[in-house]
């Protein structure tokens, strides 16, 4: 089984999508693979998203398949029952981070503050989501962070663009960067499936050298 570590390694953008059409969800896996980007974080933000993950899991095999804005223990057993890879929150609160530990799957567990990031690495876990990443500070509070917390590492999400991703991809506690912009919802409105392989491709272009 993949670590958290190893998921922040994947590609320098994790696809942060949401559907609100569960047919939506094989094409687009199939869409960012093509584009040579290996994972897909899928957001329990609407009623088809489980099955989605589902869908994802059966049908594209070759893509890592997780679960986004998972905020309670239900949704993290869901999620893992649905046939996630991995896991990812939006905060940390005690019982969400137990649940995901139960489930046996890697997790990035949400933080934006040092004290939460502190706690997370008291339970020896390493490799975190840094959300909202826009409005917590950005580039310049990650870059702060770095000093005192060198032995984290970030996949920061919130507000991130095309524009903005090399600044975050820059930075040497910064493993990946969450974004929606690979998978806008006008390319889902028109099944404009080529248009996200596009935007996939382009990430490669993304980490500085």
């Amino acid at each position: 089984m993949i670590t958290a570590e190893e998921v922040l390694d994947l590609s320098p953008v994790i696809p942060v999508v949401v559907i609100d059409d569960v047919d939506h969800a094989v094409p687009v896996a199939q869409a960012l693979l093509a584009g040579g980007v290996p994972v897909i974080e899928l957001t329990l933000r609407t009623p088809v998203a489980l099955e989605g993950i589902q869908r994802i899991s059966k049908e594209v095999p070759d893509i890592l398949v997780g679960a986004g804005t998972v905020t309670s223990a239900a949704l993290a057993a869901q999620a893992a029952e649905a046939g996630s890879s991995f896991l990812v929150t939006p905060g940390s609160t005690e019982s969400v981070v137990d649940a995901c530990e139960a489930t046996g799957l890697p997790f990035l567990p949400g933080a934006s503050t040092v004290t939460e990031a502190m706690r997370l690495a008291e339970r020896g876990l390493t490799a975190l989501k840094f959300f909202p990443a826009e409005a917590s500070g950005g580039v310049d509070y990650l870059k702060a962070l770095g000093g005192p917390l060198p032995g984290l590492r970030f996949c920061p999400t919130g507000g991130i663009s095309v524009d903005t991703a090399p600044k975050y991809l820059a930075l040497p506690n910064v493993g990946c960067v969450g974004g929606s912009w690979l998978v806008p919802k006008f390319a889902l409105l028109d099944n404009d499936f080529e248009r996200v392989k596009d935007l996939a491709q382009a990430t490669a272009a993304l980490r500085p050298a």
